[in-house]
């Protein structure tokens, strides 16, 4: 999303309570399991977010690590130009800012903002010491989402340094393809920070890949004509 459209931070008494009680909100995909839940479900806090809300600003100090119950948020970095790098879209299950908590600085390392509605559970930093002494299943877990965080970034770097913008965008189209179709309308600066680049390389891209019968835009929404030749280009 372009830093021109971000949204701005609310305060945070404008965030809303959890209707549903914390045990229902569970889901077998969670990082949080039922038995890991009931040790910290006294100390952890329900919060909700609507969509475009800011729930989390790069560089400011870590007030908490936050589980997802519903909804979907979206992860990036800005550099001081304003260019933005989508590290990652997370859903219900996953947990972000979990890092900086374990740091003696202890600030964010990215922003998160809130794609849908979001409905989350915050374990605050003055609690999370005692949480791991009490509950040693939530280490593992947390220890879980570094080693998950971790592959994922490392795909994220290899593919920016080892992948031409060309290939990442036809990896990404094919991604985001359901059968032949993206049904999701991207913009192209949407997909210009998700891929880490600026918006008229994606356009050219996009512009070749049509000349090329690969892709066909149908208004605004995109067609993939020939997946074989795009799995080929994602591995240039």
């Amino acid at each position: 999303m372009p830093e021109s459209n971000r949204p701005r931070v609310p305060a945070v008494h404008d965030a809303l309570s959890l209707t549903s009680s914390p045990e229902s909100a569970l889901s077998e995909k969670s990082v949080l399991s039922e038995g890991v839940f009931a040790c910290i479900a006294d100390i952890v806090v329900p919060r909700a977010y609507p969509a475009e809300t800011v729930i989390v600003v790069e560089g400011e100090p870590c007030e908490a690590a936050y589980f997802i119950v519903a909804g979907d948020v979206e992860v990036y970095r800005t550099s001081l130009q304003g260019r933005q790098q989508v590290l990652a879209r997370l859903g219900p299950g996953q947990a972000f800012n979990t890092v900086p908590l374990f740091q003696s600085n202890g600030r964010n390392h990215a922003s998160v903002v809130a794609r849908t509605d979001v409905t989350l559970y915050a374990l605050l930093k003055c609690d999370f010491p005692r949480a791991l002494r009490d509950c040693l299943d939530l280490a593992l877990v947390i220890l879980q989402d570094f080693a998950d965080r971790l592959a994922h970034l490392t795909d994220l770097v290899e593919d920016l340094s080892l992948h031409s913008v060309r290939a990442r965008l036809a990896r990404f189209l094919l991604q985001q393809a359901d059968g032949a179709n993206i049904t999701q309308k991207w913009t192209q600066d949407e997909m210009a920070a998700y891929l880490g680049t600026v918006r008229d390389m994606v356009g050219r891209s996009l512009r070749a890949l049509t000349d090329e019968r690969m892709i066909r835009i149908d208004r605004g929404r995109i067609v993939l004509l020939d997946q074989a030749a795009l799995q080929a280009e994602a591995q240039n």
